[in-house]
């Protein structure tokens, strides 16, 4: 057959037996394997059947997406082989195991028959991609299981076991074993059975099992609810289709699915699937060097964050103890961590049986000694240098050899603290997003002297707790928060010109960002992004102008915390912003006090501008300076940290489509009109050289 593809006989048993290590992804090669073992058990009538089978740890867990960008792509021939191995005249069997996922889903339905071992995971994750199942997974599916429950695994990319597969009508049996002896085991009880092929695309979904305004409602939700992301839409028609027969079915999921593939949303989303796994690439990190043990973990301080952050090692099955000061203190975090893991039962996703497993790793000491075994201990206490300093060098005389102590910050100093321990080698910042349970990202701050085994270890652990990390150079708020402060400083400047709250967030909003930054702010509590910039201010680092941030230290001068004091940017009726005159009035009297002239004629595009690029143009800086390795890093972090919309691509990627010869002119444009006396609209090196240049951000590399 191929290399990756072989024809092996198992008695009366052709087994196809597909090798494409790690995860058995389609390939050309692959493709042209199946079709050649296909030929071969077609001229071989001594076979009387056919078993799919892959080798490692999973079947086919989907596609080869590089091949996405080639204008040549089609799936014309992998599909027409499909239609050969479905329409073989001799039972024709899967054996499934690991992750059936996108299109070895769709080989999965082309077989007559489908058996799994207990714990395989079933999905068509391709709307992740902004793109829909394009090897007839939108026409087969549906005829099986019914147009419901297609719609919903399609349009929403999420998996399902075994058992809910079996129950579902996915797979015939499920049965536990070697998945190769499985299959052999299968396929001969099908061969005594003298068991018929039994083809999906001849069957037909009943027009009686569709209510009459189905489809229209389904659209209308995608409109509704996923306005930004075509692929919604094309989903909905393309199942659609299945109610139609199975050839015209077939061409309109080609046209829909074509579509999507060239569509921006579709590239920007791709970009960021790629650029994910690039993320734990370190450059100089030799593959060979040898990871820490993470057996048991510490965490000082169990306030909101310190609890969020045990419960991701809680989850993992990594025992962990909480340090507190107070027992009401320690009572109420390991009380909070409860009632969140109680809501999550509460909505089926854990066992009451889970709740308890998971609290019982968990413990609290008022006693800091308890970290003495700890080999990884997190100091997550106020954001204040004095009091982080104080805990790190505790830390360093606390802790044994060879753990390593990480840092929560999020803006401060990581070198600094590093200092503080005395072993600076062993620390590294690992700076959570709040909800720490619920947040995919962790920048892993890389200090001056972290040891590159700490870096590598931190890096395994965060996959192992299901996080995006992606690393960072030290410097004033790291990639995220670093960018996060310009974009806040032009919505304050745009307050005190005269823009209100809800037209700054609506502006941003209206490009799909999840909120705009007064209702981010507010969410995150005004009073921490206050102490951010005073802390800022305390170490030198903020520029020489009165008018800098005046708003968010105002609001946090007057008790307006954001949602849980009832007040920030806006007024809230429960956790619903509303619009409030006194943040107007605020605004008015903080432009007054600083010379800033207010107008009526703030339009959308500006605010965009005036938060976007410069936020952009703190990105460039950030990876001339060596902070970022990659621009995927900068749009992984903004994406999964920040609410920045993946259909966009990350702040960087949608640069590029905006062009950066105009970010670059607009930016002068805005240093002339308001004056650039603190450097706000100076354009980067690096911008300016890929602009002249006609490069693109998406391009470059360090060199």
């Amino acid at each position: 057959m191929t290399k990756t593809v072989y024809l092996q006989r198992h008695g009366a048993i052709a087994v196809l037996l597909i090798a494409n290590p790690p995860v058995n992804a389609l390939s050309a090669e692959v493709i042209a394997g199946l079709a050649a073992a296909l030929d071969a058990f077609e001229a071989d009538r001594s076979y009387a059947a056919f078993l799919v089978h892959c080798e490692g740890r999973t079947f086919v867990a989907g596609g080869d997406i590089t091949t996405f960008d080639d204008p040549k792509f089609s799936t014309s021939l992998y599909n027409r082989t499909l239609a050969r191995l479905e329409a073989l005249d001799r039972p024709v069997a899967a054996v499934l195991h690991g992750s059936v996922l996108g299109g070895g889903m769709e080989l999965a339905l082309s077989c007559h028959y489908r058996v799994a071992t207990p714990r395989t995971q079933f999905g068509m994750p391709e709307v992740k991609l902004g793109i829909l199942p394009g090897s007839l997974g939108t026409q087969r599916l549906p005829r099986l299981i019914g147009v419901a429950l297609a719609l919903d695994l399609i349009a929403s990319g999420r998996m399902i076991d075994s058992g809910a597969a079996l129950k579902a009508g996915i797979v015939d049996e499920v049965t536990e074993g070697v998945p190769l002896d499985v299959g052999l085991d299968f396929a001969k009880v099908l061969i005594a059975g003298l068991a018929e092929p039994r083809r999906i695309s001849a069957q037909k979904v009943s027009p009686d099992s569709v209510p009459a305004d189905f489809f229209t409602q389904a659209l209308d939700d995608a409109a509704r609810r996923k306005a930004f992301y075509p692929s919604a839409r094309n989903i909905v028609l393309a199942v659609q289709a299945s109610m139609l027969p199975f050839a015209e079915g077939e061409a309109i999921e080609a046209r829909l699915f074509e579509e999507l593939r060239v569509s921006p949303e579709s590239k920007a989303m791709r970009h960021l699937f790629f650029a994910e796994r690039q993320a734990a690439k370190i450059p100089g990190l030799k593959k060979d060097v040898l990871l820490r043990t993470i057996a048991s973990v510490g965490i000082v301080g169990a306030g909101t964050m310190g609890g969020g952050i045990a419960m991701n090692f809680a989850n993992a099955g990594i025992p962990t103890v909480l340090i507190e000061t107070s027992q009401a203190a320690l009572d109420r975090g390991l009380g909070l961590v409860r009632s969140n893991y109680e809501a999550s039962a509460a909505k089926g996703r854990l066992t009451s049986a889970e709740v308890e497993q998971r609290m019982a790793l968990l413990r609290g000491s008022l006693d800091d000694t308890a970290l003495a075994d700890c080999d990884l201990v997190i100091e997550a206490v106020f954001e204040n240098m004095d009091l982080k300093r104080q805990v790190c060098a505790r830390l360093g005389k606390v802790c044994k050899p060879g753990a390593i102590i990480a840092t929560n910050t999020s803006t401060l100093d990581v070198d600094v603290l590093a200092e503080a321990t005395g072993r600076p080698a062993d620390v590294v910042g690992m700076h959570f997003f709040s909800p720490a349970n619920v947040m995919r990202l962790l920048e892993v701050v890389r200090g001056a002297k972290t040891s590159p085994d700490v870096l590598a270890t931190v890096m395994q652990v965060a996959h192992k707790i299901g996080k995006v990390a992606v690393v960072s150079g030290v410097c004033y708020g790291f990639i995220g928060n670093r960018m996060a402060e310009v974009y806040m400083r032009e919505a304050e400047f745009l307050m005190m010109e005269g823009a209100r709250p809800a037209e700054i967030d609506g502006a941003v909003e209206g490009l799909g960002m999840a909120m705009g930054p007064c209702r981010m702010l507010d969410m995150a509590g005004i009073d921490v992004g206050a102490k951010t910039v005073i802390e800022y201010g305390k170490a030198g680092g903020l520029p020489p102008d009165d008018s800098y941030r005046a708003v968010v230290q105002k609001l946090f001068e007057l008790g307006r915390f954001g949602q849980k004091t009832g007040a920030g940017y806006y007024a809230y009726d429960g956790r619903k912003p509303v619009a409030d005159p006194e943040t107007v009035r605020i605004s008015q009297a903080l432009a007054a006090a600083h010379g800033i002239e207010q107008r009526s004629d703030i339009g959308k595009q500006e605010i965009i501008e005036r938060l976007l690029y410069p936020l952009i143009n703190e990105g460039a800086k950030i990876l001339e300076e060596g902070i970022a390795y990659r621009p995927g890093d900068i749009d992984i972090v903004w994406t999964a940290g920040y609410g920045f919309p993946d259909h966009q691509g990350g702040p960087l990627w949608m640069a590029d489509r905006i062009g950066l010869t105009a970010i670059a002119e607009r930016l002068s444009h805005y240093a002339k009109v308001r004056g650039n006396p603190f450097g706000y609209w100076t354009v980067s090196p690096l911008l300016t050289s890929l602009a002249q240049s006609d490069l693109r951000l998406s391009d470059w590399q360090a060199s």
